[in-house]
């Protein structure tokens, strides 16, 4: 493939991750997964195979790991394109009052240090391909949601992708910010299949990609129609 890029994605093993793997692949591309669950990060090994996508098991909460994973990424393929901080986790327990700083806690290393650590580990690499990162925020990072954590994680997501965004300008590195609302993965206890697919939001990295160089998609919001 003439265009063929070399994607990295956090949080792959499922949900938009891997939802984004299959649509990447299916244009060509080569993807390089990581996640904590190795059973279905082999899987999507299997299904695609070993010469179109890595995978490499790590927690990218601690930056060692992180940079383990990219290690193993530029010995495999030579090269890193795109990267797409996709992790993510939520609270159980909602608001502040009735919350639980345990969860806080887990939810803010995926959510806040997991991203902080997987673009410092990047943009090396990037900066030699004039590469592109790409940020899963939510719709819950640009409203006010009453006690919400989880927001508040995304409100940092959302402005740190703007901040990084110019930061990555410097050597025309583009940065994008995918803003989802609702989405129908197993984030949720119960399926919602009136909400978002998964594929709508790999369906928005894909076209984010695709721009022609002299267009930074920088942020792309996707809500559900009902």
């Amino acid at each position: 493939m003439k265009n063929e890029k070399i994607i990295l994605i956090t949080g792959a093993s499922s949900g938009i991750g891997a939802a984004t793997v299959d649509k990447l692949l299916e244009a060509g591309h080569k993807a390089v997964i990581t996640a904590r669950s190795t059973d279905k990060l082999n899987a999507i090994v299997k299904r695609w195979g070993e010469d179109k996508v890595l995978a490499v098991t790590a927690d990218v909460s601690i930056p060692t790991e992180v940079e383990m994973v990219f290690k193993k990424a530029q010995e495999k393929f030579g090269r890193i394109d795109v990267v797409f901080a996709n992790a993510g986790t939520g609270a159980n327990s909602p608001g502040i009052e009735k919350g639980l700083p345990d969860e806080w806690k887990t939810m803010l290393d995926v959510n806040i240090n997991a991203l902080l650590f997987t673009a410092k580990a990047s943009l090396a690499a990037l900066r030699k391909t004039q590469g592109h990162f790409i940020i899963t925020s939510s719709i819950a990072g640009k409203i006010t949601l009453k006690g919400s954590v989880y927001g508040a994680s995304k409100w940092f997501a959302y402005g740190f992708g703007q901040n990084l965004a110019a930061e990555m300008a410097e050597w025309k590195g583009r940065c994008t910010i995918i803003c989802p609302g609702m989405v129908n993965t197993p984030f949720f206890d119960e399926a919602k299949p009136d909400k978002l697919d998964p594929s709508d939001i790999a369906d928005a990295v894909l076209y984010a990609i695709s721009a022609n160089p002299r267009c930074d998609v920088r942020e792309i919001s996707l809500m559900p129609t009902n």
